[in-house]
């Protein structure tokens, strides 16, 4: 709301009292000299001015202290002294913030019961696991593994990501032995690999770094499995480590069908599939590379990845 239009009343009040007083004065006063007249104008100007300055000033300081609160994560109505309608605000405020509270409790009980079905889905799951090994027909067993394996690496990142999502959600940050964890992501999509005939070159230093190693195997499984994605034509994996400003750093690096320079800048983007689908053998989600993105945040690790396309993708995930 512009200074005029909140005051124009109080000037319109102001302005009605100086005309009336004139007209008093030139009308009604008997034998009044015109001095007198001009010098109670001047006065009543001065007065006027005076009062406007001081109130254009005031209005002045609180837009700017207004605009500084808006732009900070408060809520106004509790900080600002006092306002016009400021009961309406505060208890609008309290409405909304009780509905935002009902809405997280649901939400919260929702995330619990996926993560309870998850775990037991997981035990039928793992029995058909070690049904299928006992199949003696190797393309029945073939068959049968591969639905079982996607099934297995589904359930297992819906945990991860109920865990993500919870107000619960807590990192062990520890000292890892980053080759470890490696292996265990390795381990995670070795069917996969050894399936699409990877040619794996895994170059990890004995090195530690401080992260949550169930969280970082997480966040290389999520890398690996774009490789698998986006790889055909003898397809292969490399991964190792090395050194950027006394910071440690894991490469991950596939010669798959890269990515178009347009969409570099949104893959970790939620929900951003770009125009890549994969000759209609995959559906992604564009929720992996989010994820991954999200929990390195969470990690304080940086993750980058640099592209060329339709010769190779390079993930780098960089250990403060």
């Amino acid at each position: 709301m512009s200074y005029l239009k909140r005051c124009w009343k109080y000037y319109l009040f102001c302005l009605s009292v100086f005309c009336f007083a004139n007209i008093y004065f030139i009308f009604l006063v008997q034998g009044g000299k015109t001095e007198y007249l001009l010098y109670f104008d001047l006065l009543l100007a001065v007065f006027f001015l005076i009062f406007a300055g001081s109130d254009y000033f005031t209005y002045r300081k609180e837009k700017a202290r207004k605009e500084g609160l808006l732009r900070q994560n408060v809520m106004i109505c509790q900080v600002l002294a006092d306002f016009e309608n400021k009961d309406i605000a505060e208890h609008d405020a309290r409405i909304l913030q009780e509905k935002i509270q009902e809405q997280f409790q649901e939400s919260c009980e929702l995330q619990d019961y996926v993560a309870k079905w998850c775990h037991e889905f997981k035990i039928p799951l793992s029995a058909c696991l070690l049904m299928d090994e006992k199949i003696e027909d190797g393309n029945l067993r073939r068959d049968m593994r591969e639905p079982l394996e996607k099934m297995n690496q589904q359930i297992n990142a819906m945990m991860l990501g109920c865990r993500l999502q919870s107000p619960l959600f807590d990192l062990q940050v520890k000292k890892t032995l980053l080759p470890e964890c490696v292996k265990g992501a390795v381990r995670n999509n070795q069917y996969f690999l050894i399936r699409e005939k990877f040619a794996l070159d895994v170059q990890v230093e004995e090195v530690y770094v401080y992260t949550d190693p169930a969280w970082l195997v997480y966040i290389l499984d999520q890398l690996i499995s774009n490789s698998l994605k986006y790889t055909e034509k003898e397809p292969s994996l490399r991964i190792w480590s090395g050194r950027e400003e006394k910071r440690t750093v894991l490469f991950v690096e596939d010669n798959g069908e890269g990515i178009k320079d347009r969409d570099l800048k949104r893959i970790f983007e939620k929900g951003f599939t770009g125009d890549n689908y994969h000759n209609g053998r995959y559906k992604s989600t564009g929720m992996g590379l989010y994820m991954a993105a999200k929990i390195a945040g969470q990690l304080e690790h940086e993750i980058r990845v640099e592209s060329e396309y339709g010769v190779y993708t390079r993930f780098a995930i960089v250990f403060g």
